[in-house]
């Protein structure tokens, strides 16, 4: 199973074709518009399963199945944490939760990870399940933490390791949170503005079978998004 998490920086319609050179099963985009503006290039490999959510239909959040999987809203998601939507992810061989994240700056606080946090807590049954994977722009890293906040980066990265999820590209490549070798957000598209703020989170029997997790590189993908894509394989 192959996982593809790209902020688009909106318009996936006309870059699709380019993240589909991962050959991904599923797709998790930030900042895509919605399914009635996806007017693909003709030719071009379509979804065979769309979810989408936003109130803004040239900006929300899409999640796209490349294969036989389906995806579905669980029915306890709760529209107060913009946009942290739990998901339904099941095929013939297997059914996991799917936590789809652009996460948004609360109205009451200027930390993104506020949302993340409150959303963890909220959400703490269904992440206890066996098959759980979080993924896509959390807007927040380490490196922000504030003293005595509990909503830091830190705080969400360890309860999150509570209950046996943990970041793919950070086991995969023995990195720490907030040190980083590769950046997924490079601000205003400058190499020297470089962060990494977008994740793959996944249960223990997930990580377990983790094959490969990439990153995109900045004179590939800056044309298209300030974000790159983070492209996880694991086991069948």
């Amino acid at each position: 199973m192959k996982i593809v998490i790209w902020n688009c920086n909106m318009a996936f319609r006309k870059k699709a074709e380019f993240i589909l050179g991962e050959n991904p099963d599923i797709v998790v985009v930030p900042e895509s518009e919605c399914p009635e503006k996806l007017r693909f290039s003709k030719g071009l490999r379509l979804p065979k399963d769309v979810f989408w959510y936003g109130d803004n239909p040239n900006k929300g959040i899409g999640v796209y199945s490349y294969s036989d999987f389906k995806i579905t809203l669980s029915k306890i998601h709760n529209p107060e944490f913009r946009y942290l939507i739990p998901l339904i992810v099941k095929n013939n061989d297997i059914e996991f939760t799917l936590l789809a994240v652009w996460c948004q700056r609360p109205k009451d606080s200027n930390n993104y990870g506020t949302n993340t946090w409150n959303a963890i807590h909220y959400y703490s049954k269904l992440l206890k399940n066996k098959k759980v994977i979080l993924a896509g722009d959390f807007n927040s890293s380490s490196i922000w933490d504030r003293p005595n906040r509990a909503a830091n980066h830190t705080n969400i990265v360890n309860k999150l390791k509570d209950v046996g999820i943990e970041s793919a590209y950070h086991v995969f490549n023995n990195e720490s949170q907030g040190q980083e070798s590769c950046a997924t957000l490079f601000m205003q598209r400058k190499l020297d503005k470089g962060y990494h703020i977008d994740f793959c989170f996944a249960s223990g029997c997930f990580i377990k079978k983790l094959k490969s997790v990439s990153i995109g590189e900045h004179k590939s993908w800056c044309k298209l998004s300030d974000h790159m894509p983070i492209v996880c394989e694991f086991e069948d």
